[in-house]
């Protein structure tokens, strides 16, 4: 993959000033910039065949593509990125910061209204949809379920007893299946009862420490008679190596009790695999931008996620706040935007009596 910072450093005045100016000009009207527009609005008078060929080069470089023949160019995802990255301007706007401020209101407010005119305002201003993670609680739930986004990437919704719903994105232990998410949040949804991720976790732990009690000693009998043996013990790669005097025993005791610890070695697996989903659960996810597939959240519907964390007294992440849209987003107006909003956020949260 090219090094785009070592192309921007390497671009002169004149090709990062085209390139800002196709960029900037898709980005207001969503057409394709032509050699002949950008003669007419150039820092220096330069012919169109120039430009042309300046723009060749950023073609070349993968950063600008011509959508039809003999149309003008439009910034690639990879030219977006760069622009982003490089050359964005960012600058609040006086209103804009005035509805931002408006929308926080007084630092006693309910943390759950102000966050829901917090998505309100954000979704007004920047006219796209608002996106705001709340700050993590640890509180009663009453319903969880586990969604796989892909194969490094799912989400957890915690429905909690007061009718809040929170998601949170994680990355899932290798290996699992949707049908095993599934599985999990069935068997933690009837062990429910209105406790906390901490409590679940806890009772986790306990059937965990108890099932392997019971393997302990059902496996202490045939290791001392000399039919099975432990491989990695007490390592969560742990097996019983069984001896292969021990699968001709017919249907007698020693049988009997190879399948009880087959059965209880997998239930074991389950529950350390579900006390994991839990461990990450309550573990989270700077501004960072999504552009188009390289969110695979939004790779289909050509969007872009403006998206900024903010923090507690404790300078620890508790949540964020953002802006999707189109990929031709006004970056330069929706960035500090989105910035500004995450750090007044932050600022009522860290306030007295949170």
């Amino acid at each position: 993959m090219p090094d785009y910072a070592e192309i921007l450093a390497e671009m002169n005045d004149r090709s990062r000033e085209v390139f800002r100016r196709v960029v900037e000009g898709y980005l207001g009207t969503g057409d394709p910039v032509g050699s002949r527009t950008l003669t007419r609005s150039m820092s220096e008078k330069v012919s169109a065949a120039t430009i042309r060929n300046v723009m060749q080069d950023l073609e070349f470089h993968g950063l600008l593509e011509a959508p039809h023949v003999s149309a003008g160019r439009i910034p690639t995802q990879a030219g977006l990125r760069m622009f982003v990255d490089g050359l964005l301007e960012a600058k609040l706007g006086d209103e804009d910061r005035k509805r931002i401020e408006a929308s926080v209101g007084a630092s006693e407010d309910d943390v759950t209204a102000m966050m829901d005119r917090v998505g309100s305002a954000l979704s007004g201003i920047t006219q796209g949809a608002s996106l705001v993670l709340a700050p993590k609680r640890e509180a009663p739930i009453k319903h969880i379920e586990f969604v796989s986004l892909a194969a490094d990437r799912a989400l957890v919704v915690l429905v909690f007893a007061d009718g809040t719903v929170e998601n949170r994105v994680f990355v899932p232990p290798p290996g699992q299946t949707p049908s095993s998410m599934r599985e999990a949040a069935n068997l933690l949804n009837a062990l429910m009862d209105g406790r906390t991720i901490s409590d679940l976790r806890e009772v986790m732990a306990g059937e965990v420490a108890a099932r392997r009690q019971e393997i302990d000693q059902l496996a202490h009998d045939l290791i001392s008679k000399g039919l099975a043996a432990w491989e990695n013990e007490g390592d969560w790669t742990e097996r019983l190596i069984v001896r292969g005097r021990a699968h001709l025993l017919g249907e007698g005791a020693d049988a009997g009790q190879l399948e009880r610890i087959r059965s209880l070695f997998d239930d074991l697996e389950r529950k350390r695999d579900i006390t994991e989903f839990l461990k990450l659960t309550e573990s989270g996810e700077g501004v960072r931008i999504f552009i188009g597939s390289e969110n695979k959240l939004f790779s289909l519907s050509g969007s872009s996620l403006v998206v900024s964390p903010y923090m507690n007294a404790d300078r620890k992440i508790v949540g964020a706040v953002g802006v999707i849209g189109p990929t031709r987003l006004n970056y330069g107006r929706i960035v500090p935007i989105v910035d500004y909003t995450a750090q007044l956020v932050g600022r009522m949260l860290s306030g007295p009596g949170r």
